[in-house]
């Protein structure tokens, strides 16, 4: 039996996962097709898909002519895809005004890719048509983006493209400003057609694709039954299934509101259900998806494009990411295991568990994972290469399973997903690109440089502290791409010449752009999770940015250390001490704030307990030697106290 602490009401009705996708992914959010409008649509996404394909692995292309030609497809789809507000759709009906934006939209861009040899000789001087042109491209992005991703990274945009045109350009005429203003973002590849859009044209479609198909392999569910059979059995079972699950989920998607939707909708009744608080299983679940965006192989799209800033292999990026990804959902597991321990939980009984034998039968669905691993850390194929020879094995492994064989019509139904997926992704790199051609073309990028850099003096903890905020405030309505994007335009460089190096300082803003999905006030994953357990919003995303501490943490750790991402030539001793130490440090910080460790913790044990975690997370001789006393001595002080408790209820 399982213990039960907190039944629900009988009259409670099933969550509907649609409705909680709908509200807090704009993704899900799209216009009703059926019938031929329907066929109509799924083969435009289809074959979009096919398009991405074969240009990215096969073409040579003029990139100008590759790029515009890629966006005018996104905002084609884009239109046909997601209607002007999220109220109730009508079937197979489209306004005038969508109509009429889609066609202008995608004929500016289409525009660019036809002409695009003569505007690339033409300069910097443009006609009043071209001006025209360029703004209504514009326009027509900036809606689709607005439309699938939310509202704040326009306003985000308007901000910055307001600055440039008031103050930040120097020509002293309006029409020069404008003329300007529209050949930087629109006509040259420093603006819509710069490094994010080119990183998802060439790279982040593919594995959007993949995604796609191994969805449709049941890889997910096959991931929840193994994390299952493997540690459903243990303390707070079904909560420590929500990590493992989620971890594995990761490796294959990085969107944090649909895996916790999707893993989040067996998990966290289950936990309820086990004993554990609302609030607690929906951070749990929550926190854990989230971390998907930083668990390699494949992590979340913005690190795609920090292999690109950065200039090195995108196996280099998942390989340093390793670590900082184990200690994250190290701190969550262990947070979940001690909360269990804390209430008296149990975990399931062995007739709920499922068997074993049968799960190891389905062991060959990974095998589309592992054959990516190896192709991409062998560096024996192209990224682009490796996930398209990924896509046909899970068709081929996907045949020895009769619930989830891949049929033809699943082969088209996984392509025209991809298609849409892609549409949120590029439409966000569209409005980055934005973002950062208005910083560069302004100069705003140094002058913040230089403002924080003289702010924080010789401190390099400032300067983190200050990224820190940034990245945070502004994940709070900008999407993970979008989010490092800038960063890597403004904070990025301001680490680096503060002595961090590059990696590390791309690393830093990327975790803490992802963190922004569990942070109040606006925290999409937590509030997701929130629903589907029926509890409060505001509690739940507490609790999951206390559950994440290790988010938090880590990135200090390794921008003042970087031996935890492997650089300055470590050796398999040194990375063997930082990921011991650094382990114990988190189980330290872990308890503390759970405030229980052996039995429940008094105040000063939790104080000396996170202090000696928070040293040992910095891998230096020094603070590891006095976060080991520190640490050591709560643990004794808890055995001799739990003793003594013993001897006196005798």
């Amino acid at each position: 039996m399982l213990f039960t602490k907190k039944k629900e009401p009988a009259s409670q009705e099933p969550m509907d996962l649609d409705e909680v996708m709908k509200k807090y992914d704009r993704e899900s959010n799209t216009r009703i097709w059926s019938g031929t409008p329907k066929l109509f649509v799924s083969i435009l996404l289809g074959t979009f898909s096919l398009f991405c394909i074969y240009v990215t692995l096969f073409t040579t292309w003029l990139e100008e002519f590759r790029l515009t030609t890629f966006v005018a497809f996104i905002v084609l789809l884009g239109y046909l895809v997601f209607p002007a507000s999220k109220g109730v759709q009508k079937v197979n009906y489209m306004p005038w005004y969508d109509i009429l934006l889609m066609v202008c939209g995608t004929g500016a861009f289409l525009y660019y890719a036809f002409d695009a040899m003569s505007i690339i000789q033409q300069g910097a001087k443009f006609e009043v048509y071209q001006i025209v042109i360029g703004i209504v491209g514009i326009i027509s992005l900036v809606e689709v983006c607005r439309r699938s991703v939310g509202l704040p990274i326009v306003i985000v945009a308007l901000c910055f493209i307001v600055y440039a045109f008031f103050w930040g350009l120097s020509n002293p005429t309006i029409w020069g400003k404008l003329e300007y203003l529209v050949h930087y973002l629109f006509f040259s590849k420093e603006g819509i057609i710069s490094t994010p859009i080119n990183v998802c044209s060439k790279f982040i479609v593919v594995f959007i694709i993949f995604g796609a198909f191994l969805e449709r392999t049941g890889i997910a569910d096959f991931f929840i039954k193994i994390s299952n059979a493997v540690v459903g059995g243990f303390s707070g079972g079904p909560a420590k299934v929500a990590v493992v699950a989620s971890a594995l989920e990761g490796m294959v998607s990085g969107s944090s509101v649909a895996n916790t939707v999707g893993s989040g909708s067996i998990t966290i009744p289950l936990m309820k259900k086990t004993g554990y608080k609302a609030e607690f299983a929906a951070a749990a679940e929550a926190a854990a998806s989230t971390g998907g965006q930083i668990m390699p192989p494949i992590m979340g799209a913005a690190a795609f494009l920090m292999a690109d800033y950065v200039r090195v292999p995108y196996s280099n990026i998942a390989l340093r990411a390793m670590l900082p990804a184990f200690l994250y959902f190290a701190g969550i597991f262990i947070a979940v295991h001690l909360e269990a321990k804390k209430e008296g939980l149990r975990g399931l009984s062995k007739a709920e568990l499922p068997k074993f034998k049968p799960l190891i039968k389905k062991i060959y669905l990974i095998l589309p994972l592992v054959v990516l691993i190896y192709l991409v850390g062998t560096s024996q194929r192209s990224i682009q290469y490796a996930a398209a020879i990924s896509i046909v094995i899970a068709i081929f492994v996907s045949l020895f399973d009769k619930e989830n064989r891949i049929t033809p019509k699943k082969i088209w139904e996984s392509l025209a997903a991809g298609g849409q997926g892609m549409i949120t992704v590029a439409a966000a790199c569209g409005v980055a690109g934005i973002i950062a051609g208005t910083i560069t073309m302004t100069g705003l990028a140094n002058t913040i440089i230089n403002g924080i850099v003289a702010l924080a003096g010789d401190k390099v903890i400032i300067a983190l502290l200050l990224t820190m905020l940034c990245c945070i405030v502004l994940g709070m309505g900008v999407p993970t791409t979008a989010n490092y994007c800038i960063m890597a335009a403004t904070c990025a460089p301001i680490l680096v010449r503060m002595g961090v190096p590059q990696i590390a300082a791309h690393m830093f803003v990327f975790y803490f752009g992802i963190v922004a999905d569990l942070t109040p006030p606006v925290a999409l994953a937590a509030y997701a999770g929130a629903a589907i357990g029926r509890a409060n919003p505001m509690k739940t995303a507490v609790t999951a940015t206390k559950l994440a501490i290790g988010a938090f943490i880590v990135p200090y750790a390794f921008a003042l250390n970087p031996a935890m991402l492997f650089i300055d030539n470590v050796n398999v001793f040194n990375i063997l001490g930082i990921a011991i130490t650094s382990f114990v440090g988190i189980f330290a910080v872990s308890a503390s704030l759970e405030g229980y460790l052996i039995h429940h913790m008094k105040w000063y044990e939790r104080i000396l307990c996170i202090s000696g975690g928070l040293l040992l997370i910095d891998p230096e001789l020094i603070t590891d030697t006095i976060g080991i006393i520190l640490v050591a001595v709560v643990v004794v002080i808890q055995i001799l106290s739990r003793k003594k408790s013993k001897v006196q209820s005798i």
